[in-house]
């Protein structure tokens, strides 16, 4: 800024305008939004650092979620195979699907004579089955009409159903064409169990036709007041009887195992349980050989099922295991690859061990081999298909003991209904009940706090070996029954992968929680810092604004005593 000096002499004074010796700056030539921006991330630096462990957390997550939905996927294909307790969960068992095979015995179309439909978990078995008649509906035809749209003037009141249901009487009006008549018929097929169709003959021909809507039923018809419509239309003679009969009511009959059958339907459903036939043709004995044609019934296992269930088991693993190689990864330079974002994971690492020692666990001397599974080079689950199949077809039992859990009881009267992860070594279960027959106590060895009672069923006390395991029992008098249990490599698969993936308290969940809550924490403390350097921005901005202020002051003060001095200067 401006310096002022004087001299004196002694007959002057002499003022001299000077500028300082010290450097001096342009206030225009300051970036104050850089000053405060400056000041500002000086500030936020601490945010941002909380800012990348919110990163590092979520990508953690994203992996957990991953590791949770594969080893999810685990255990649904193994949950397949282990033959899970209780009735209401069979439908998830492969081993209980069925499949209807069909053979021919002699010159038969096994296949264009008959099918099967087979509910799942149906007893297995195999039938003979000879098909000696098919069931038909009875079929009745009327007089020819010259037309059937044309008014036939016919006025009564006739009945219509069928021997042994329920009958209804039809209006028919003078009105009424064929068609119409046919028409009323139909409306009313329900109740009658009869329906009607107009047949075109020729150009100028038509016959009315009845027809039983169910196989094997007779059709009964009578007039009841004014015209007798179905002697005018041909359905009956003089006597009342039908007129042209084109086809008798008829019942299937069939031979199972020797035994003669009969049935109203061709579509039985009610002589093997879970089973229902469906009849084609029949099976005639050949005249020239004499004899006898037949099919067999095979119901058995539908191996196709559990071969699809062990490929998805394969598939699921080997997407697991892809999924841990890669969070093992190592970077060229020796250093944890950027996609291993769960290197050294205790958790991952367990669930690992414990996937891997159930696959390759031994069960009664039998392991994965059986069944044709292998580990290659990498690592990867490999499926021989030919010894799977050879397997499946030729010892489904064998592939049944190594894969799922079973419970043997020297008692019918007891039935598991669902079961723990233990395994508890063979047992005997001694039950008391009262004077109605009902379980009132259950011990082990004498101990009789391992179980308690609730109704029919015996529950595994908590935290003793039993826990999760209830029984059902039938019976009604006291008894002790022997109880072994076993598992297989799918159960011990399941049990390895469901707790550790369960989404609601499993162990990765647990996690994924945890580093949701830290999220959570560290992003209110994120938000503060931020807030704070906000308002640190808002006052900031403020004090420069103030100081500029201030220093353009100085600076018009300057200019103004500098103009004052060089007008002294030159009036002296």
């Amino acid at each position: 800024m401006a310096t002022v000096s004087s001299s004196t002499s002694a007959s002057t004074t002499t003022y001299t305008s000077a500028t300082s010796t010290s450097a001096t700056t342009d206030t225009s030539d300051i970036d104050w939004n850089a000053l405060i921006e400056v000041a500002v991330q000086a500030k936020l630096s601490k945010a941002d650092t909380i800012d990348l462990k919110i990163t590092a957390n979520e990508a953690k997550i994203a992996a957990y979620q991953e590791l949770q939905s594969l080893l999810s996927d685990v255990a649904d294909a193994a949950d397949a195979l282990r033959a899970v307790s209780g009735t209401s969960n069979s439908g998830t068992d492969v081993f209980l699907d069925r499949a209807a095979y069909l053979t021919a015995n002699g010159d038969v179309d096994a296949s264009a004579a008959l099918s099967a439909t087979v509910e799942d978990g149906s007893d297995v078995g195999s039938y003979d089955i000879q098909i000696l008649q098919l069931a038909k509906a009875h079929k009745i035809a009327g007089s020819t009409q010259a037309s059937k749209s044309e008014d036939l003037g016919l006025s009564g009141v006739m009945s219509l159903g069928v021997v042994d249901g329920e009958a209804v009487e039809l209006t028919i009006t003078d009105t009424m064409s064929l068609a119409d008549i046919a028409d009323a018929i139909n409306a009313e097929s329900e109740e009658t169990g009869v329906q009607a169709t107009v047949l075109r003959v020729s150009d100028s021909s038509y016959r009315l036709v009845l027809s039983g809507v169910e196989t094997g039923e007779t059709i009964a018809a009578n007039a009841v007041a004014g015209d007798d419509v179905l002697a005018a239309l041909g359905l009956t003679d003089s006597d009342g009887a039908f007129a042209d009969v084109l086809q008798e009511a008829q019942d299937a009959m069939l031979t199972l195992d020797g035994i003669t059958v009969t049935r109203s339907s061709n579509n039985i459903d009610d002589l093997l349980d879970g089973v229902t036939l469906h009849l084609y043709q029949t099976t005639q004995d050949d005249p020239d050989t004499d004899s006898d044609v037949s099919i067999t019934l095979e119901v058995g296992a539908d191996v196709s099922s559990a071969k699809e269930a062990i490929q998805a088991l394969v598939d699921a693993y080997n997407a697991f295991r892809d999924f841990v190689a890669t969070q093992q990864t190592l970077a060229s330079d020796g250093t944890v690859a950027e996609d291993a974002v769960l290197f050294g994971d205790g958790t991952m690492r367990s669930a690992t061990l414990s996937v891997y020692s159930a696959l390759t666990a031994t069960i009664d001397d039998e392991s994965m081999a059986l069944i044709g599974l292998s580990f290659d080079s990498d690592g990867t689950l490999v499926v021989d298909e030919d010894t799977l199949d050879n397997a499946l077809l030729d010892d489904l039992d064998t592939v049944k003991a190594l894969l799922s859990f079973q419970m043997d009881a020297s008692s019918s009267q007891l039935k598991l209904l669902s079961r723990g992860t233990s395994v508890p070594a063979n047992f005997t279960l001694d039950i008391s009940v009262d004077s109605s027959g009902a379980p009132t106590a259950v011990s082990v060895g004498g101990d009789s706090s391992l179980f308690t009672v609730s109704g029919t069923r015996i529950i595994g006390a908590e935290g003793s070996i039993y826990e999760g395991y209830t029984f059902v029992f039938t019976g009604s008098s006291a008894q002790s029954i022997d109880v072994s249990l076993k598992t297989g490599i799918a159960e011990l698969l399941y049990n390895a992968a469901d707790p550790v993936a369960d989404g609601t308290d499993g162990a990765i969940q647990t996690l994924i929680d945890n580093l949701g809550e830290v999220d959570d924490d560290l992003q209110t403390k994120s938000d503060s810092i931020r807030s704070a350097a906000e308002t640190y921005r808002t006052n900031l901005s403020a004090r420069y604004a103030r100081y500029q202020a201030a220093i353009a002051a100085a600076e018009s003060t300057q200019d103004y005593l500098t103009a004052l001095i060089d007008q002294w200067n030159s009036s002296s």
